[in-house]
């Protein structure tokens, strides 16, 4: 009681741990030259399922709607977006920040490997210094007015996705999977991560979901399923199911991704468009 009336309202100026104290914010404000209206998070509880593919495919599905689009390359061990945009260039520095590459259609683009003088160089480092890295993506990049930031970020439940969810503002995260046995313990992982750390979960994309025969047209689940099932337990929507799609994988190794015609992920994008209403 007695903290109670003599409590002064501002929990950073106290070191009492009463039932009251507010929990701090740990979100980073973006730099001063940015206005980013809206932040989605690619996330996935293991690697090898098309995470990057999803997110780059996502910033291309927004920036054909007409919107600004740009992409943070979190992966920082294993960054592959640049790869899918066929970007080559290192990024330029100025005196207000770091400049984001721009791909053919104009969507921005930053990855630790456009820092790297060989992009094929190893990045051996820590965990707090590569949480690092990603938020001073977040804050020194010059990445200016976007309707659309996509996060890609690394798979499981470790530093760099922590730091995401904690210091930047997220409007939400689309998880991405694939039809194996394992498709229910990874969602939940991520689902579970996302969950105690107040993120909405915008939806589900199940990558790899079939082989679509040329000739009749008929699907083969190569791999099984599961995904809907986990979804409806979750109470999670499951936005769509990629194939596998020989011409689309060329394109991502040719860095043209943006020339790739499928609207696989159309109905995604529409309820990531519905964010802003």
């Amino acid at each position: 009681m007695s903290e109670q009336k003599n409590c002064s309202g501002n929990c950073s100026s106290c070191g009492s741990n009463c039932s009251s104290r507010k929990a701090e914010s740990l979100i980073e404000p973006t730099g001063e030259f940015n206005n980013i209206k809206h932040v989605v998070a690619v996330v996935s509880g293991k690697g090898g399922v098309g995470k990057s593919m999803v997110t780059s495919m996502l910033a291309v599905e927004m920036r054909r709607k007409g919107y600004n689009v740009g992409i943070l390359d979190a992966d920082i061990t294993g960054p592959s977006i640049p790869k899918s945009f066929g970007v080559i260039s290192n990024a330029m520095q100025n005196e207000i920040g770091i400049i984001p590459a721009e791909t053919s259609t104009g969507i921005k683009v930053i990855s630790i490997n456009m820092m790297l003088k060989e992009h094929d160089a190893p990045v051996i480092w820590r965990g707090p210094v590569i949480a690092g890295a990603v938020k001073q993506f977040w804050q020194d990049v010059v990445w200016g007015d976007l309707d659309y930031l996509f996060i890609d970020c690394p798979p499981g439940t470790g530093d760099v996705p922590l730091t995401v969810f904690q210091t930047i503002p997220l409007d939400g995260a689309v998880i991405v999977t694939s039809p194996q046995d394992l498709v229910s313990l990874i969602v939940k992982k991520a689902y579970n991560m996302a969950s105690m750390m107040n993120i909405p979960v915008i939806g589900m994309v199940e990558n790899m979901s079939y082989v679509e025969c040329p000739e009749c047209n008929h699907k083969f689940s190569v791999f099984g399923g599961g995904s809907e099932s986990v979804a409806e337990e979750l109470g999670v929507e499951l936005l769509a199911k990629m194939p596998i799609n020989v011409s689309l994988a060329q394109m991502v190794d040719n860095g043209a991704i943006e020339r790739f015609e499928g609207d696989f992920l159309k109905g995604a994008a529409e309820k990531i468009e519905k964010l802003n209403k």
